[in-house]
């Protein structure tokens, strides 16, 4: 089971490293299209949207179909809206396929809920930290790797890239996953109106899903919005340079499976990690504020924000887990979907305030987010 859990870490990484790419590319893909940066950052919300998408329509059918065969043509699928961003010669074209890798870039939320049914119940929280662990070093890994391929062989190499690791993903599994049996009997339209079921009938559900979605806004503000900071005077970094930036972030990873570790399905735990996330988050943004032209408070900030974010995410994904173990699919369906809404409003509204009043309105806009979300919590 160890060595499963880690493929399927590893999976998990190198797959959502998709939706993340086209971050420190924006400047590069701005250029080659005649475009500004903030039209070229659309991209990044569309994918979100995308993923939001594909978390709500198929992520539920984990629970009717057989889940590796599901992994396998989605991810396929995946591989060819990655091969058209590569080649198109059109922007537009480019955010529809940006959209469609969103769409089937979903197989992470299909494989956590796989690794939890899994594991003991004891080993629930650790496992699912460790999964989690692989998606997040997949997300802060991701805009290292494109900021250098960028930089050194242009943007389309990137998208030409995971298309090909996708590939080898798609061929490894096929060997090395198990078979998993459906665990509902019904048609497709009953699985999607027991979702609705489970969103009216589970408040613990609702709550762990609007305060994520909330926590994934002031993350995905950040990391849109970086670009744009870094990319301008007085720093002036090149697509290399920021995507380093996102080394910085696997704290969070590192963070990830001693949270897993300390979680359980108790309400009372996932509130009071909830709130410590969120004050680190806080802390975070109070250093961003203040970064003026030094570096440092930028980099304790990336450091605080990523914790937090995975002290919250994990503890009420472990939560959600607890609560009908036979809709773990359709629960994470709920749960992922919200957050990526979260995300891809987090991203527009980055980019608008940024567009605005500059990257001071950026730290400020997601400070009122992050006590909103505190608020939220303090109430559950």
């Amino acid at each position: 089971m160890k060595h499963l859990t880690l493929f399927m870490a590893a999976c998990c990484g190198l797959i959502v490293a998709n939706l993340y790419y086209c971050q420190p590319l924006l400047p590069l893909i701005a250029r080659d299209f005649s475009i500004s940066e903030t039209e070229a950052g659309s991209i990044t919300y569309i994918t979100q949207l995308g993923y939001a998408a594909g978390l709500l329509l198929f992520v539920p059918l984990g629970d009717l179909l057989e889940k590796r065969q599901q992994i396998i043509i989605t991810t396929t699928i995946s591989v060819v809206a990655l091969l058209g961003a590569a080649f198109t010669k059109s922007f537009l074209l480019m955010q529809i396929l940006c959209f469609l890798i969103g769409l089937f870039s979903i197989v992470p939320q299909l494989i956590i809920p796989l690794a939890a049914g899994l594991a003991s119940d004891e080993r629930r929280g650790n496992v699912i930290g460790i999964v989690m662990g692989g998606l997040l070093i997949g997300i802060v890994s991701s805009r290292s790797l494109s900021g250098y391929i960028g930089y050194a062989f242009g943007w389309r190499q990137m998208y030409f890239t995971a298309a090909t690791i996708c590939f080898i993903i798609v061929l490894m599994i096929q060997r090395i996953f198990p078979e998993s049996k459906p665990s509902y009997k019904g048609s497709y339209k009953d699985l999607m109106f027991s979702v609705l079921h489970y969103i009216k009938s589970f408040p613990q559900l609702r709550m762990a899903s609007l305060s994520n979605a909330l926590s994934f806004a002031t993350i995905s503000a950040f990391w849109v919005t970086m670009v744009l900071f870094l990319s301008s005077p007085p720093f002036e970094y090149n697509t290399v340079q920021i995507g380093l930036f996102g080394i910085i972030g696997a704290s969070g990873a590192l963070a990830a499976p001693l949270v897993g570790k300390n979680s359980s399905g108790s309400l009372a735990v996932v509130k009071k990690i909830s709130l410590v996330g969120l004050f680190l988050q806080l802390l975070g943004y109070i250093g961003f504020y203040f970064t003026g032209s030094s570096i440092f408070l930028l980099i304790i900030g990336i450091i605080l924000i990523d914790i937090g974010h995975q002290a919250l995410q994990i503890s009420n994904q472990t939560l959600i887990y607890s609560l009908k173990p036979e809709a773990r699919n359709r629960f994470n369906t709920v749960f992922m979907t919200s957050t990526f809404i979260g995300g891809a409003i987090g991203s527009a509204i980055g980019i608008l305030l940024f567009h605005l009043g500059g990257w001071s309105f950026v730290c400020l806009g997601a400070s009122i987010l992050i006590v909103i979300n505190a608020l939220v919590n303090a109430k559950r």
